[in-house]
Parts: structure tokens; C-alpha cells; sequence
């Protein structure tokens, strides 16, 4: 059996580990993302909050790992790899990242240690389902539909045959990401904030609105210009919300 010490090396990464942390942000990459395109946020915020960028089976260092194509046992995975961790600690999910933070969320509040909060970005609420079948899209129209999305991966992109050995990852994401349903119970008693960019060609701002049924805390919403990685136009902007946010949070 694996520890939990083997598990958490496995599914973290501490970029910037900081010895005197009051609060942990764990944050949980978009579908086909990796640990690594949380880096610039772990080295932007300040001494008392750490980082824990989560990497998922099938990318970088675990390319040789099957990817995980359901929801629910990514948030396992991710509630077990936390288990080490103590103190206070926020979430923090890009796309479907937020879905799956909102599912750790769960366990960590039936467990008895809910989050500091819960911070959701351009994902919709699990309350305001589609029927996305992105994974059964062939490669090309796979492929069109990163172009739509844009994101911080983009010269990647300029190279068609790399980008290509990417598609299973993406396509096992997608998957996890349509077959996916909450399945209700009450709502959490974290405070969520919800960040949205005002021309996400995935998500509209009502439907980021829908997260505060999900929360019987406080709830806000930041939307900023830009779209579905609208995080590379506005660092500074996000530090800084970050930093306010968990800052209030710390005891």
C-alpha cells in the first residue's frame, strides 16, 4: 500500500515551498493542463501562502501514466494527496480544474476539513449542465476547438505533430469532463468566489453566476475582459485578488 506521504509526491508539486505558510492553495489545472501553468502564481504570492499545483496522470512527468477519465476519481485521488497537508487550505480550479476542485471540496468537508474556500474560474456551476462531447470530435476538429480556446500553450500549437501527441491527454479530459454530474446533497459551507472572462466562448457569466447555489457561504464574482484564459492578460490583477482573498482567510 502507498503512503500518503508517496501519494502526495506524486500528485503535488511545491514549486516554492514557504516555511512560514498560514495557508495552502491547491490549484488544480484546466483539461489538457499541467501542474507547471500554475508557476507563475506560486512565485507571485507572498511568504505566508503556499502553492500545491496538482498534476494529473498522462502529462509531463507522468506521461507514462493513463490519464484519469472520471471526475469523481481525480477528486479522490487529489483528497488522499492532500492528506499530509496540515493547516488551512483554499482551492483553486481553472475549467475543469474548478469541477474537480468543487469535488474535493465535498470530501474535504465530509471529512470534517472544509476548505478555506473555494475559488472557481471559467468553468460552469455543476448545476448548469451541457452536453459537451468534445472527446468524440476526430483529431482536426480536436484541434479547432484548442484554436477556439486559446491558451498560455499556444506555440505548442505551431507544431502540429507535437501537438498531436497531446490529443489523447485532452481527449481523456474532455471525456471526464462530459460524463460528469453532480450528484447533490447539500451545499458546501466554504465561500466560493467564481472569475470569468467577459468573452469565454465556453462559459457565460450567468452561468458562472449559478455557483453561489452551490455554497450556503458568502459568494462573489470578478469578471474580467478576455477569454477562457483570460489569467495571462491579468497576473497582476488575479496576485493580487488571490492574495486579498486568502489573506482575509488566515488565522
Amino acid at each position: 500500500m502507498r503512503t500518503a506521504v508517496t501519494c502526495s509526491q506524486q500528485w503535488i508539486r511545491r514549486y516554492h515551498p514557504k516555511p512560514e505558510r498560514r495557508m495552502t492553495l491547491v490549484a488544480l489545472p484546466h483539461a489538457g493542463g499541467s501542474a507547471s501553468y500554475f508557476h507563475p502564481l506560486s512565485a507571485a504570492l507572498g511568504p505566508h501562502i503556499e502553492t500545491l499545483a496538482v498534476q494529473y496522470p498522462g502529462r509531463h512527468d507522468r506521461r507514462h501514466e493513463p490519464p484519469v477519465e472520471d471526475i469523481a476519481t481525480l477528486a479522490d485521488r487529489v483528497t488522499d494527496a492532500l492528506m499530509p497537508w496540515a493547516g488551512p487550505v483554499a482551492l483553486f480550479g481553472h475549467s475543469m480544474g474548478a469541477t474537480v476542485a468543487y469535488e474535493v471540496a465535498r470530501r474535504l468537508e465530509a471529512g470534517g476539513a472544509p476548505p478555506a474556500v473555494l475559488i472557481v474560474s471559467a468553468r460552469r456551476a455543476p448545476s448548469a449542465v451541457r452536453d459537451d462531447r468534445f472527446h468524440e470530435l476526430d483529431d482536426d476538429a480536436l484541434l479547432a476547438e484548442m484554436r477556439v480556446l486559446g491558451g498560455s500553450e499556444d506555440a505548442i500549437l505551431l507544431d502540429e505533430e507535437l501537438v498531436r501527441l497531446t490529443l489523447p491527454v485532452l481527449r481523456s479530459d474532455f471525456k471526464a469532463v462530459a460524463g460528469y454530474r453532480d450528484t447533490g446533497g447539500k451545499p458546501l459551507t466554504c465561500p466560493i468566489s467564481a472569475l470569468v472572462g467577459d468573452s469565454d466562448p465556453r462559459v457565460t457569466v450567468d452561468e458562472m453566476h449559478t455557483w453561489a447555489r452551490h455554497t450556503e457561504g458568502a459568494f462573489s464574482l470578478r469578471v474580467f475582459g478576455g477569454g477562457h484564459f483570460y489569467l495571462a492578460d491579468h497576473q497582476k490583477a488575479l496576485t493580487g485578488l488571490f492574495q486579498t482573498t486568502l489573506e482575509r482567510l488566515m488565522h
